[in-house]
């Protein structure tokens, strides 16, 4: 090869080398990760503009993970150019992968959303795992939600302080075939009759499954009320003591229980799988229509219903927070605001049959009309009923005594 061709040659090959490391350097530029405090909404959906953002949450409802992949990922990308990456994930890993991250001082994570609430919001906020106060930046957030409300100051007892913002409420609902036993249970006295005309048919969840934990929590309050737990200290006799007429009610229920309560199913979907099978006569859901898309579904007969304890049944609203470390934080906060919008609430409403979150006086009386006309289907009850028989969650600290305390007291005796 010539001098002069030789030299011709090194520079095309520079002037190529440095096209492409620009190119790789341009595909692969990060998102910005942190948001100036100042920004307002518009200047967010900018930043947000063609970006990724990643939602963990568990994966287990497959109505919601169709829901979120289709009408909430089409509404994020017509409306802001953002794709949604819905991404299945028990808490306990999310937390796991968390405390990994920030342990080894990653900065840029992988995780903007977060399914999450009760005790789960109690430890990432404890430990520094999640994004601060956001929700004031949420215009839809400032109209349509009851920031007064206790559900949006407290989650499971502990401070919100605007770290999450609500996804969808839900409530305690037991369930029965009427074909099968005419009779509901008003209380825990008729529950335990109940138990004893059907014996070895009615069970719930072992404990810590959410549900189990949420019924046990619910024949508590029946017993003893629910006041008293709400400023309890985390101190294991404290707790035990109050508790200790409703340890007694459960050991008395025991012996008509399935496998007479030497133990119990593994987790609520064990329960509900028993249940359309028939054998169980009993059910419950933290899904306060739940029965509706199971009939819907050809899981339950025609015939089941939901029903609620006079006195109430707990309650909680579950959440959607960012993470510390989160690479698109803008991305997150313009998603959680369309979540939290008129149209989608409503669309979860009707397709999930999940209680929502926007507060029914701050509507418009066209937007009433979207939730009006929902049809919440066969063996529900109106969401006035049980918003009116809806209790407040414990404390998140007392949770896990509790669930302690049932294992040592409750199981095998």
């Amino acid at each position: 090869m010539k001098k002069q061709t030789f030299t011709k040659f090194l520079i095309y090959l520079m002037v190529f080398a440095l096209v492409a490391l620009t190119g790789c350097s341009n595909a692969a530029a990060p998102v910005a990760k942190e948001v100036n405090e100042n920004a307002d909404f518009d200047a967010l959906v900018a930043q947000a503009k063609g970006t990724t953002v990643t939602f963990y949450g568990w994966g287990g409802d497959e109505l919601r993970n169709k829901w979120l992949d289709t009408v909430v990922a089409s509404t994020l990308k017509t409306k802001y150019d953002i794709t949604l990456k819905r991404v299945p994930m028990d808490i306990d890993q999310i937390l796991s992968q968390l405390s990994g991250e920030k342990q080894a001082g990653k900065e840029e994570g992988s995780i903007d959303m977060i399914w999450i609430n009760g005790e789960n919001f109690f430890s990432a906020k404890e430990n520094g795992f999640l994004y601060g106060s956001f929700t004031d930046k949420l215009p839809n957030y400032d109209k349509y939600i009851d920031q007064n409300s206790e559900e949006n100051q407290y989650d499971f007892g502990y401070p919100i302080e605007g770290y999450e913002a609500p996804y969808s409420k839900a409530q305690m609902v037991l369930i029965n075939d009427s074909a099968v036993t005419p009779e509901t249970p008003k209380n825990t006295e008729e529950l335990l009759v109940y138990a004893k005309k059907y014996p070895g048919k009615v069970t719930y969840p072992a404990l810590p499954d959410f549900t189990g934990s949420a019924f046990v929590r619910t024949i508590i309050y029946d017993i003893v009320g629910y006041e008293q737990f709400m400023t309890m200290e985390a101190d294991k006799e404290t707790v035990k003591a109050a508790i200790l007429p409703a340890l007694e009610y459960l050991k008395e229920l025991n012996p008509y229980l399935w496998n007479e309560g030497k133990t119990f199913p593994a987790t609520s979907s064990q329960v509900m799988n028993m249940f359309s099978d028939g054998e169980l006569v009993m059910n419950m859901s933290y899904g306060p229509y739940s029965v509706a898309t199971s009939i819907e579904a050809g899981i339950y007969p025609k015939t089941a219903r939901t029903f609620l304890f006079d006195k109430g049944t707990v309650g909680n609203t579950n959440y959607i927070a960012i993470a510390a470390n989160s690479p698109n934080k803008a991305g997150a906060m313009v998603a959680i605001n369309e979540i939290i919008s008129v149209e989608l609430q409503a669309s979860q409403f009707s397709e999930l049959k999940d209680l929502p979150v926007v507060a029914y006086d701050k509507l418009t009386a066209e937007e009433k009309t979207k939730f009006d006309s929902v049809d919440t289907g066969k063996g529900t009850l109106p969401q006035d009923e049980l918003l009116a028989k809806r209790l407040p969650e414990m404390p998140a600290k007392l949770v896990p005594i509790i669930e302690e305390i049932w294992l040592e007291e409750v199981v095998g005796q």
